[in-house]
């Protein structure tokens, strides 16, 4: 269970950050509600998320799986450019990603 509460922690901070930009500084209602449901939710989740797997790893996790998530719909829906140099970082948050699921002893399977 702890991998699904990690997946809608990730994807309701996702929503909730990519809303942001929509809200303007909160004078838009629906983009507004969006932000405040989805960051509440993301850590509600989180919180579950923390009873079985190491605060680090998990905040890594979601951290960087949630910055390369948002960049792309950055990218994708408020055609935000993307350099050579956001390409790889953004490469390398999803390697270290993977390396801490897939080799740390300190995550929970």
């Amino acid at each position: 269970m702890q991998w699904i509460y990690l997946t809608i922690a990730i994807v309701s901070e996702v929503i909730a950050t990519s809303s942001l930009k929509a809200a303007e500084g909160f004078t838009r209602w629906v983009p507004s509600l969006l932000v405040i449901v989805g960051y509440a939710s993301s850590f509600y989740f989180l919180s579950l998320t923390l009873r079985t797997i190491p605060i680090g790893v998990a905040y890594a996790i979601w951290s960087g799986v949630g910055v390369a998530l948002v960049t792309l719909i950055g990218w994708s829906i408020y055609h935000q450019s993307l350099n050579i140099a956001a390409l790889i970082g953004i490469t390398l948050i999803i390697s270290g990603v993977i390396v801490l699921s897939l080799f740390s002893k300190s995550v929970a399977h």
